[in-house]
């Protein structure tokens, strides 16, 4: 009886096996990534069928999208667009950025860099004590620790005085936030999105998928996005990482409703509940008349957006391409962009942190660097501290600051969203603030053969992992 037993679960155990494998070869996103899992699977399939079950997955199925199921919702905010359309075409083409975001972009915004921790939440804490009305907090991580409780506290204050504040953490980002957070948050009148119920990853085997957003909107008139989660190592108060370079980005106009709609997206989802005419969707122009699109990715949409973003921009400059990111672990398309990018005689720099926070992203870093630096790419090393902002920069013209790393998960399995400033001004000041950041940074001359001998043969093992870094 025992032996029959164990005999059907081995059948059982294959059979899974070779599905997940026809799953793979069906549904995967890069050949490469299908041979990967066929292998895998069919080899070990111990443990191959329950890591595909959790990482396997190339598409968020089920989520359903508030643009798509409220047509009146996503047609204010293109009549929004449309009431504000630039008037004269931006010196980078927009076109393949409003097609990613299935947004236009709109004129008559103000974009406004923030530079690290105190600066970031200075102004979200100043935009939140002056809300009336509501206010929107989305954050892929949040601690209860000072900088967190201090968040906390003025959510609850707002609140209190009859705001409208809705909540939601990512629950693989804010896995260690006690509940207790979340209940204080609930008792002043919070509207909290729960993590742990809904049609979310957690029962879906979908935990690989992560929204990476942070958002915050007040009133509909200004909003806030780019690296900085809610935790004191942001703020460069933990003694392992020191100082923390990092950018966020304050806007004010026709964006902000744009930013809205894909945090209404997100609770719609995380919460059932649909914004609607709950908002303001009406976002006054700003003085500075600024053009501006918004480009939401994630594992949601039907075609890779998050990678189709990257390589937009590679490929629109025509002087000049530089990236700030914390992570370096291109797919073959990405690489390729750069590589050509470069060697067309585009000054192409990558700004990445010498400080290391996750040990496989870092070490597989360096197995792309030689082949970059080979077709005249600039590989540079971040030294005052860790480094965590996501900017980008194309020619004199246009910017991007937002939550989108240069990797593999960025590009296929997280929630995103960059903001792109189609503005002389704007780019200039996006390089001025790189400009110091490269004067903190070191050039990588350095090839893999003479690097540590951890570097050396980690990297190329670690590369192995990269559809998941």
């Amino acid at each position: 009886m025992i032996v029959t037993g164990i005999v059907s679960a081995v059948a059982v155990l294959q059979v899974a096996a070779f599905y997940c494998a026809w799953r793979a070869v069906t549904s995967a996103r890069t050949p490469q990534g299908a041979v990967g899992w066929v292998v895998f699977l069919l080899s070990a399939p111990y443990i191959g069928v329950l890591l595909y079950l959790f990482l396997g997955h190339h598409r968020y199925r089920g989520y359903l999208i508030s643009r798509r199921t409220s047509e009146r919702v996503i047609d204010g905010v293109r009549q929004l667009g449309a009431a504000n359309a630039p008037e004269a075409p931006p010196r980078v083409d927009p076109a393949p950025f409003e097609r990613i975001a299935d947004l236009p972009v709109v004129r008559g915004n103000a974009l406004a860099p923030l530079i690290d921790g105190q600066a970031t939440f200075d102004a979200i804490f100043a935009a939140i004590d002056a809300a009336e009305h509501y206010v929107l907090i989305q954050f892929f991580i949040v601690h209860d620790d000072r900088i967190g409780r201090a968040f906390r506290d003025r959510l609850t204050a707002a609140a209190e005085r009859g705001v409208t504040v809705r909540f939601m953490a990512d629950a693989v980002g804010s896995k260690s936030l006690p509940e207790s957070y979340r209940e204080a948050l609930r008792r002043a009148g919070v509207k909290v999105a729960d993590p742990t119920a809904g049609k979310g990853p957690r029962n879906r085997f979908q935990i690989n998928f992560r929204n990476h957003r942070k958002t915050v909107v007040v009133d509909g008139k200004v909003g806030f996005t780019g690296g900085l989660n809610v935790g004191d190592e942001y703020m460069g108060r933990d003694p392992r990482f020191g100082p923390w370079r990092d950018t966020h980005l304050e806007m004010r106009g026709p964006v902000v409703a744009q930013l809205q709609l894909i945090f209404a997206e997100d609770w719609h989802w995380a919460s059932g509940e649909a914004l609607g005419e709950q908002v303001d969707w009406k976002a006054a122009r700003a003085d500075e008349d600024t053009a501006a699109l918004l480009v939401p990715t994630g594992p949601g949409d039907s075609m890779e957006t998050g990678a189709l973003f990257f390589f937009s921009a590679i490929a629109a400059a025509r002087e000049r391409i530089w990236i700030a990111s914390p992570y370096c672990v291109p797919d073959t398309d990405i690489l390729t962009a750069l590589k050509h990018a470069a060697l067309a005689g585009r000054d192409v720099r990558l700004l990445l942190p010498e400080m290391i926070d996750h040990h496989i992203p870092w070490l597989a870093a360096f197995a792309y660097f030689d082949e970059l630096r080979e077709a005249g790419v600039q590989i540079w090393r971040y030294q005052r501290g860790f480094m965590h902002q996501k900017v980008v920069l194309i020619d004199d013209a246009c910017a991007a600051i937002g939550t989108t790393n240069l990797d593999n998960r960025s590009f296929r399995l997280n929630f995103e969203a960059m903001v792109m400033g189609f503005d002389d001004d704007f780019a200039a000041t996006v390089a001025s603030f790189l400009e110091e950041d490269f004067a903190h940074a070191t050039l990588l001359d350095k090839p893999l053969a003479e690097q540590a001998v951890r570097v050396r043969y980690g990297a190329p093992v670690a590369r192995l992992f990269a559809p998941l870094l």
